[in-house]
């Protein structure tokens, strides 16, 4: 505990990354206050209780969202717009040959891309937005008499619901470039968090203490298992050829380098189950039904959707020629297999093999909140109990400390994971052979 607040201390020493926490935590505050400003002439006393949407997927955008959908706040429809946006972008990338020149086309063609996410983001808003009033809102009773035939009042609240999403993205983006973290995911994992202290409460009050116990202990051990999956890595060791420096010939030369190029068992992060989740979320906003989220072909769905993008998206962070290439033009191979295209190979089927265990864990993971309640853990407890809240909350917490532990350790402090096993930084080994 001494050194965790001696860390804590170290951060604020720390002048850049003091001002990225600053500038975090006050476009945190700003979304969170954002997510109960109510729709102009909503009557929000008739939307009801988080818990009456607890076990539907509406319970779930609600708190993806950080309650702004289920409070009919201007921030409703959340940043899953843009992340579905980001998604057909990302499809299209591997189909549609203009898109692929952007890509090629380095940090230009990646601002090119940008503007053509929020383009279409604007575009699924807009069909969105009047479907949440309608089914949503207007389902549940919330718009008064007087503004249900009023045009002026419905082509407001829809310009208002697209710009305040394109406000959430903002608050993202900016996280992203001035703050700490991934700002996107951030303001997820931020909505779910805010959520979890009146959850539990409500499961503590609803059951018996000894029952309460047993679920803290088990959401413990899959959170443990959850962060051991997460931070797993694969090692390849490395061999670097040996240098010769100057005119000392053998007495100078310097022995072949051995070091470790890390594969991580997942490494698409948290985007395969954000990525599923949006996905899922087509159902409510084109037919409004009351979709449990608890249900069998729901949960195989969101596996196999889960699995799809596990492999989708490692394909886009990890490119095998790129790095046999990169390792070949610095003189490093892996031993017993020759630079070049065989070193690819061997890379590609490497990464394969440990996607599909990942991948596999990521799904189970994700329906697991279904198999809890089956246990008995009430509806709005279980969410935490696995599934989408769980990874999102795992894998953004731990990227962003490792972003902390970076601040850190290049100005010469001891991180915030000092002496833990989480992969806060790669070992000296690692550092040589990237």
């Amino acid at each position: 505990m001494k050194r965790f607040i001696e860390s804590i201390k170290n951060i604020w020493k720390v002048e850049e990354l003091r001002r990225r926490l600053i500038v975090t935590f006050t476009l945190i505050l700003v979304f969170r206050i954002g997510s109960f400003i109510v729709l102009p002439g909503v009557d929000s006393a008739k939307l009801g209780t988080e818990a009456a949407d607890a076990g539907t997927i509406e319970g779930l955008l609600g708190l993806l969202s950080g309650g702004g959908f289920t409070n009919a706040s201007f921030l409703a429809l959340g940043i899953m717009p843009y992340i579905s946006a980001s998604i057909i972008m990302q499809l299209m990338g591997m189909a549609v040959p203009a898109v692929q020149k952007m890509q090629a086309e380095g940090e230009s063609g990646r601002k090119r891309i940008n503007n053509y996410t929020r383009i279409l983001t604007i575009i699924i808003c807009a069909v969105q937005a009047p479907g949440y009033l309608t089914l949503y809102v207007h389902g549940k009773g919330a718009i008064p008499a007087e503004f249900i035939d009023s045009p002026l009042w419905w082509t407001q609240s829809v310009l208002v619901l697209v710009a305040g999403a394109m406000f959430a993205v903002w608050l993202g983006e900016r996280i992203t470039d001035r703050g700490v973290g991934n700002g996107i995911s951030l303001l997820i994992t931020v909505g779910i968090i805010a959520r979890l202290p009146q959850a539990f409460v409500a499961e503590s009050i609803s059951n018996a203490p000894l029952k309460v116990i047993i679920e803290v202990v088990v959401f413990m051990l899959i959170v443990m298992l959850t962060v051991l999956i997460v931070q797993g890595v694969r090692k390849i060791p490395m061999n670097y050829a040996k240098r010769v420096a100057g005119m000392r010939g053998d007495a100078a030369s310097a022995q072949g380098a051995r070091s470790y190029l890390p594969i991580k068992v997942n490494s698409s992060g948290v985007m395969p189950i954000i990525f599923a989740q949006a996905i899922m979320t087509v159902p409510v906003m084109l037919m409004g039904t009351q979709f449990g989220i608890f249900g069998f072909w729901y949960n195989l769905v969101l596996a196999l959707l889960i699995i799809v993008f596990t492999y989708f998206y490692t394909a886009i962070m990890i490119n095998p020629k790129k790095m046999a290439d990169d390792l070949k033009r610095n003189g490093g191979f892996v031993p017993g297999v020759r630079p070049g295209d065989e070193t690819a190979h061997f890379i590609d089927e490497l990464v394969s093999k440990i996607t599909l265990p990942g991948s596999i864990f990521l799904a189970l993971i994700a329906i697991l909140p279904a198999i809890a309640v089956q246990f008995g853990v009430g509806d709005a407890f279980a969410l935490f109990f696995g599934g989408t809240s769980l990874l999102i909350m795992v894998g953004v917490v731990l990227d962003t400390l490792q972003q902390i532990e970076s601040y850190l350790l290049n100005r010469h402090y001891d991180g915030l994971m000092e002496g833990t096993k989480i992969r806060g930084r790669r070992s000296q080994g690692e550092l040589s052979g990237m």
